[in-house]
This record gives C-alpha cells, structure tokens and sequence, in this order.
C-alpha cells in the first residue's frame, strides 16, 4: 500500500512539473474517444486536436527562445566570473592591469585599471551596481548554478512538450484514418443498398 502511494505521488510529481504543461492523452480507443462530448463529427475532434497541438508549438516556441538566451547567458556569466578572477589576483599587486574594453560593437578602448577591490556589475534594465569583488563573486556563481539549472529543467520541459506534440499529431492521424474507414463503410453500404 506504501509503495503505492509513493508511487502515485511521484507520478503527480512529474505532472505538475513541467511548467504547467497539460498532459496530451493518447487516444487509445477512437470510437469511446469519438463518443465523448464535444466530438460530435471527426472535423470537430480534429479542430480540438489541431488547436491544442498549436497551443504545444507555441509553447515550444516560447520555452526554445527562453533557452537560446539562457545560452547566451550562461557564456557570459562564466567570463565576467574570470575576469573577477583575475582582478583578485591583481588586487594584490601595486600595478596597473593593462586591458581592453568594449565600447561598442566591434570597437575596444585600451585602459589601464588601478588595483581595486570594487566592481561595478549591469544588473539588466540600465541598472549597475558596485560591489566588493568577494560579493560579486558570489553573486555571479549563484546566478551561474541559478541559470544552469533553469537550462536543465527547460531542457526537460522541451522534451517533455514535443512527447506531447507527438502525442497530438498520432492522436489526429488515428482520429483522421477512424474517419477515413468510417465514410468508406458509408458509401460501400450505400452503394450495396443501391444496388
């Protein structure tokens, strides 16, 4: 009986989460499928079909440019964490740390950067912060294992949302091909009754 329970319990786990992505059933039997409510004719079953596999697309969409920036993200985090890096050994050192920096696309501005123990980082939406190297150190690697860990899960919720397109495009075709058999047996009944 546990072992049921916990079962079941990992199952509803797994449900709810991926993002609040509803499960496509597949459609096992098309005749009990077909005499549910709401598929009244095939054209409706498959309309319902074909709207909620748009649904999963769009979806899929959104999750799949989530993911490019988090790709884009991640790279970035991880080189302003070395630079950070640098800057702490240099921290030690009476010397200047001779660099360049980006000014604009394509166009670097040589500087020559005082040891410090500050740093200004951009937070997004035009806001930069300063912060003690130790801090924004620290900062960046929990935004690092934070944005990894979103890439992962967006990893899942990508796999898990074209299962279910999959899902949908079958179920369509299952409906489709029932119907298909369905108007056949139709006209050969009428061509036998006509005969």
């Amino acid at each position: 009986m546990a072992a049921t329970i916990d079962n079941s319990n990992a199952v509803q786990a797994t449900k709810k989460k991926h993002l609040g992505i509803p499960e496509a059933v597949f459609v096992e039997d098309v005749d009990s499928f077909m005499k549910q409510p709401g598929n009244e004719t095939a054209d409706t079953a498959l309309r319902k079909l074909d709207e909620q596999y748009q649904k999963y697309k769009y979806m899929e969409l959104n999750l799949s440019q989530k993911k490019l920036r988090l790709k884009n993200q991640i790279p970035q985090i991880t080189q302003t964490l070395e630079i950070l890096r640098h800057m702490q050994k240099k921290k030690e050192t009476t010397e200047p740390m001779e660099t360049h920096f980006l000014l604009a696309d394509n166009v670097y501005c040589k500087a020559s950067v005082p040891p410090t123990d500050k740093v200004c980082l951009w937070l997004g939406a035009n806001v930069m912060l300063e912060y003690d190297i130790n801090e924004a150190q620290a900062l960046l690697e929990k935004n690092l294992s934070t944005a990894s860990r979103n890439l992962e899960t967006l990893e899942e919720d990508l796999d898990y949302l074209r299962d279910q397109c999959t899902t949908t495009e079958v179920n369509m075709a299952r409906v489709y091909n029932w119907d298909v058999k369905r108007r056949s047996k139709e006209n050969l009944l009428k061509s036998a009754t006509k005969s």
